[in-house]
């Protein structure tokens, strides 16, 4: 049985497979998305705390004032996830472990860019070194990331994301958001979500290279939506499914933010017994 993992979207609605690449409105999107969500954030705005604690429950309450219309986004996107993303997944779950770890492997390392920008955006520099060194190391030796190289040589994979970057940096959370396809979050996540969406560390790459960032989308939200299948299941049964996933996403990314404050180099189930690194 494969070990479950988090995927590195920030929701088991995250990017689908049909979700067009944004070329030509790629920077008006970017520039809307920071015109739109720097004065909001900037208003949220609060220090970091000085001694951050992986473990530490979440003690601020979730703030989510547009729920009605938010739970409306969220029945459009378990209809998309019921009839299309899921049924994927879970075929995709009795194909072969070595198959289904190659494109875990492949898509986490074609994302490792954006996770180094994060990383020195952070003002990380063991936590840059390392995703550097990963992405050099599992894209030569490791045949463009389909085998992890990297783990075996003493250098564990952490994610990191725009959503991350702005709480290191001391952005609130701000309401929840239930973004189209895109998912729940806090209104920090949500524009790094959109930011996540448009950055493309590769700039203007050939056909091959966006071909490979095609396969990654595709592989990377399959793979992500399979690992987050036992979790959806379990939360399905509850009597508020919307409720109880927002819960879980504010209570994970939450730490991911606490994960960057404190710098780690390596996932934070490392660190504490009987949590779970991910990043929702």
């Amino acid at each position: 049985m494969r070990k479950m993992r988090m995927p590195a979207s920030a929701s088991p609605f995250g990017a689908l497979p049909f979700m067009p690449v944004l070329n030509r409105r790629a920077a008006l999107v970017r520039h809307t998305a920071l015109l739109l969500s720097a004065a909001y954030l900037a208003g949220c705005s609060s220090p970091p705390p000085r001694e951050a604690s992986l473990c530490a429950p979440v003690s601020d309450a979730v703030h989510d004032p547009a729920q009605s219309f938010n739970r409306s986004v969220f029945a459009f996107n378990r209809t998309v996830d019921d009839y299309a993303l899921a049924p994927v997944a879970r075929g995709y779950r009795h194909l072969p472990d070595f198959m289904q770890q190659g494109v875990h492997n492949f898509a986490s390392n074609f994302g490792e860019p954006k996770v180094f920008i994060n990383d020195v955006l952070q003002g990380n520099a063991q936590r840059s070194v390392n995703t550097l060194g990963r992405f050099a190391l599992n894209t030569t030796v490791g045949v463009l990331g389909l085998i992890n190289v990297s783990d075996p040589a003493g250098i564990p994979r952490h994610t990191s994301d725009f959503g991350q970057t702005f709480g290191v940096w001391g952005i609130g959370d701000g309401p929840i958001v239930e973004l189209p396809l895109l998912g729940n979050g806090n209104s920090r996540d949500s524009v790094g979500k959109v930011l996540n969406l448009v950055v493309d560390p590769f700039g203007d790459h050939s056909d091959t290279l966006r071909t490979l960032n095609t396969v990654a989308l595709v592989g990377g939200t399959i793979d992500g939506r399979a690992t987050l299948l036992p979790l959806t299941d379990s939360l399905q049964q509850l009597p508020d499914y919307y409720g109880a996933m927002r819960s879980v996403i504010a209570e994970h990314r939450a730490a991911f933010v606490r994960e960057g404050q404190l710098g780690l180099t390596e996932p934070a189930k490392h660190h504490c017994e009987g949590s779970t690194h991910d990043d929702f």
